[in-house]
């Protein structure tokens, strides 16, 4: 069950997607609630699928809670590697900023371990061709005033020197 206030944060989440352009299912108020309904079953299957979709709408400031809940999924790492490959597939700071904050957090080796192979996994977040890219964004996370993602960005930069 939710608590008073992240119902109230939904609310507002789906106050705003009205205001979202048309076309993007998650924006859409019914999409919404499906996703968030989602996100509570027990089937890790839907959890999962439930990750993906959030994760994929055009503003996910508020539903954080609820994909951070699913980043640590404490059933199973298919919801964690779910939801963080498609956080971090978004290509953005505000994905990649979710996953190093559950990263930092995570208190089971599997689901630390599950969160760090796909950061390792997406081209998009390794070095090489866009390297430069992924140095950029962790110098930007690392000067966050999350201190998770702070510390985070910089033990990935570590690596990375």
């Amino acid at each position: 069950m939710l608590s008073h206030t992240a119902l109230l944060s939904q609310r507002r989440l789906i106050e705003t997607s009205r205001r979202q352009p048309a076309g993007v299912d998650e924006s859409t108020e019914q999409g919404l609630r499906d996703a968030l309904a989602e996100a509570e079953s027990p089937a890790w299957s839907v959890r999962a699928a439930a990750g993906r979709r959030l994760a994929a709408a055009p503003r996910i400031e508020g539903v954080a809670g609820v994909l951070h809940r699913l980043l640590l999924d404490a059933q199973d790492t298919g919801a964690t590697s779910d939801t963080a490959a498609a956080l971090l597939a978004r290509g953005d700071p505000a994905g990649l900023r979710a996953v190093l904050a559950a990263l930092a957090v995570a208190s089971d080796q599997g689901t630390a371990d599950q969160l760090a192979a796909e950061l390792d996994r997406d081209p998009r977040w390794a070095t090489g061709q866009d390297g430069d890219d992924l140095i950029a964004r962790l110098r930007i996370l690392a000067a966050s005033g999350d201190p998770d993602v702070h510390n985070e960005a910089l033990s990935r930069l570590a690596c990375l020197r």
